[in-house]
């Protein structure tokens, strides 16, 4: 009887989703992968014939520099927020986001700019420029952008995210507040939700900040079917469903569709209720994280959705919303 049992569980004995065993493969495949990329000669050529690491890093540096936003002009930004209404809840975390998009931009400049000049040899190639130009020829975020940033598979996916988070950020501080905010680019998620708590606490006269609570509603609506900023509260977009589908024509969660793996959610309406009674039992109380790998660090807050299958159902498949998959 035992011989006959299978050398690998499948997933479903341990309340998986048979799409848990693709998971399994792809990371599997992506460490082995990382570990050859690691011990990979490093003064191998370029793609092109004749060319050197050091060539192909300086187009790329190149590219980067030409695309890079400008930088914030603190008078500027001082006088944006005044007329977005002056130091509101949700204007002085539009600040804070911006003083560290500053950072970043100051620091990737300055690298950049360091790094043409060691390739063309006006200055010493230092320890951290070599370093650097190792993770730019492998496609990595160099390690001394990534400790004030944010982590990502990709030097592309992490440079594209730079300038999609910019975007965002410019948008609202020289246009106007947007009608639907995109959570994956702030630095600080759990405090936009915290803003808008703050916000809708102060529009309520005798509201207390530590009985106001955050409370969803799942729409049907894309990102481009909104029109209009709701009266109170925020429209965020962004997020992408792990371990099951959303109907959505009840906006219930339901069991994933074989072989998808991630499920993009629709606009989700996230607002302040004042209240001291606890949450439906029967809701499940589905957390959010940034990146998919699930640690405290990565942890932002809740959402809660309805289901015809009880809670824990979902615990067990581990059911979750990130907001990047990459």
């Amino acid at each position: 009887f035992i011989t006959n049992m299978p050398l690998q569980d499948i997933p479903e004995v341990f309340g998986l989703h048979s799409n848990a065993d693709i998971s399994y493969q792809i990371n599997t495949a992506k460490g082995i992968l990382d570990q050859i990329l690691n011990v990979q000669p490093k003064e191998s050529t370029g793609g092109k014939q004749g060319d050197t690491r050091e060539a192909v890093v300086g187009r790329i540096a190149e590219d980067m520099l030409r695309k890079l936003p400008r930088d914030y002009v603190p008078h500027e930004v001082k006088e944006a927020l005044v007329r977005l209404g002056g130091m509101l809840p949700m204007n002085i975390f539009l600040r804070q986001e911006i003083d560290r998009m500053q950072k970043i931009l100051t620091l990737v400049r300055r690298t950049l700019t360091d790094l043409k000049m060691a390739l063309e040899g006006t200055i010493v190639m230092s320890d951290d420029l070599k370093q650097t130009l190792d993770n730019m020829f492998d496609a990595r975020v160099p390690e001394n952008w990534k400790k004030i940033s944010w982590r990502s598979t990709t030097l592309g996916f992490w440079y594209t995210e730079l300038l999609e988070r910019d975007g965002q950020f410019k948008r609202w501080c020289f246009h106007g507040r947007p009608k639907v905010f995109w959570i994956t680019g702030f630095f600080n998620p759990q405090g936009f939700l915290t803003a808008m708590r703050q916000e809708v606490t102060r529009a309520h006269k005798g509201w207390a900040l530590d009985s106001v609570i955050c409370q969803n509603l799942v729409t049907r609506f894309s990102k481009e079917d909104i029109h209009d900023s709701p009266p109170e509260g925020v429209y965020v977009h962004g997020l992408f469903l792990e371990g099951a589908s959303l109907d959505r024509k009840t906006g219930k969660l339901v069991e994933s569709r074989p072989k998808v793996l991630y499920e993009q959610m629709p606009v989700i309406y996230i607002y302040a209720i004042n209240t001291t009674a606890g949450k439906d039992s029967k809701l499940y109380e589905c957390p959010i994280y940034r990146k998919p790998a699930r640690t405290e660090l990565n942890y932002i807050g809740s959402i809660d959705f309805e289901s015809d299958i009880g809670p824990r159902h979902w615990v067990m498949r581990g059911v979750a919303l990130l907001c990047d998959i990459k």
